[in-house]
């Protein structure tokens, strides 16, 4: 009992660390780009040296987790879980909670944008441009293909995840039919998840220098003169985004689970900021499915598989910035969009998300497939690229928070939610 409330205090003194460092490296960033002169000793031993190796460190050390931890993980959890049947009613449960939220979010930010009126009078040569990637248009038939992996082990090394996921659940169904026959490699998989669960404990230790370190570099760098014009589309943005978390989740969270959505946030707040200094929601992958177990109530074994799948198709945040975006750029170049775009809009952006890599700014890149299937020129996209940096920490937030309620919901509804550990007040 002792040493569980231990574990407790540890588990609230790293939370509040990770806060602290968040808040540190925020002020610190803001102080140096707006008080410290630029100098070799400020641009390049500290923003660009000491922060940029330490905190891209640090996401390199998480990134290290996410597949082998991922892979056995899913592993344990499919062979767990036992009958394909029950494995079935999960994953369709889970993809189709998550294209649901990710069409409502792109209505929601359609709504938003169209209520705010972000792009009108707005002076097009005020906004500084840059380049951008265009995505390369693939096909239903060529995206479902691409889940099938021609080569396990290249799709580990690659770290391609529907390929990881599918091979993983693969491998734990056959294990759990198996049984006896299979003992020895499905006790290898079990020593495995728990090695990868202590290499994560170590590495989460870490945490709040790294948060630190990401902040301060992020915002040293970032120059506030070219936010200005652009503050219409940035607000309307989060406004969607705030809607999205705080009212559709947490919602749905209320009408499914009868969970406290306050207390909810509270538990989970600290993977939201760490997915906000970082910008990735695979590094986030290993502190969410802890998170989800340890002060949730959330069993591994649907976590395992929903927060993998959900981090590679389930992007509601970058769902809501495409959704203003098109319609910010319609209304700066005069163009005219109708309830027939609008509906192009909402089905492009659900369809882009999926296979989506939860990496930084990608949402950028898939935003191209947005724009060009409703007119709008690609160029465009450079209107936007110098305030999404800061929009992109926001809408990372709001997609790991988006894959914990859904993982919330399919365990209630599976029977593997304990809600003891909910409403344990123990920090």
């Amino acid at each position: 009992m002792q040493e569980e409330s231990k574990k407790e205090k540890s588990r609230m003194g790293l939370t509040t660390k990770i806060f602290i460092g968040l808040l540190g490296g925020l002020l610190l960033g803001v102080v140096l780009n707006l008080w410290v002169p630029h100098s070799y000793f400020r641009d390049e031993i500290l923003v660009d040296g000491i922060f940029y190796v330490a905190g891209n460190g640090f996401i390199r050390l998480m990134k290290m987790l996410v597949v082998p931890l991922v892979f056995c993980s899913l592993v344990c959890g499919s062979s767990a879980i036992g009958d394909t049947k029950s494995l079935g009613r999960v994953g369709g449960r889970t993809i189709g909670f998550y294209l649901v939220t990710t069409a409502l979010a792109v209505t929601v930010a359609i709504l938003v944008a169209t209520i705010v009126r972000p792009g009108v009078g707005l002076d097009m040569s005020s906004i500084e441009t840059g380049e951008t990637a265009v995505a390369e248009n693939v096909s239903v038939a060529d995206t479902i293909l691409n889940i099938i992996p021609e080569n396990p082990i290249g799709a580990l090394a690659d770290g391609t995840m529907l390929q990881i996921i599918l091979f993983a659940l693969l491998v734990g169904v056959l294990l759990a039919k198996m049984g006896d026959r299979a003992e020895l490699l499905s006790g290898i998989f079990n020593q495995g998840n728990e090695l990868m669960m202590e290499m994560t404990n170590m590495i989460m230790s870490l945490a709040p220098a790294g948060v630190f370190c990401m902040i301060a570099k992020t915002f040293a760098n970032l120059g506030f003169d070219a936010f200005l014009p652009l503050l219409k589309y940035m607000g309307s943005v989060l406004l969607g985004l705030v809607i999205q978390c705080l009212g559709v989740y947490m919602i749905l969270l209320v009408i499914f689970t009868r969970l406290n959505p306050v207390r909810f946030i509270k538990k989970f707040f600290p993977v939201m900021a760490f997915a906000f200094s970082t910008s990735t929601s695979n590094a986030t992958i290993p502190m969410n499915i802890d998170t989800l177990e340890e002060r949730i109530g959330v069993s591994r074994k649907i976590s395992s598989f929903t927060i993998p799948l959900g981090a590679t198709i389930n992007m509601d945040g970058t769902s809501i910035m495409q959704g203003v975006a098109v319609v910010f750029a319609a209304q700066a170049y005069g163009m005219q969009l109708g309830p027939a775009g609008y509906l192009t809009v909402i089905a492009t952006a659900t369809l882009a998300s999926i296979g989506t890599a939860g990496i930084p700014s990608v949402g950028l890149v898939t935003l191209s497939m947005v724009f060009t299937a409703v007119g709008i020129p690609v160029e465009a996209i450079m209107l936007i690229m110098g305030v999404d940096r800061i929009l992109d920490m926001v809408r990372t937030a709001v997609n790991i928070t988006g894959d914990a309620v859904c993982t919330t919901i399919v365990a209630h509804q599976n029977g593997d939610l304990n809600r003891d550990v909910f409403y344990d007040d123990r920090e």
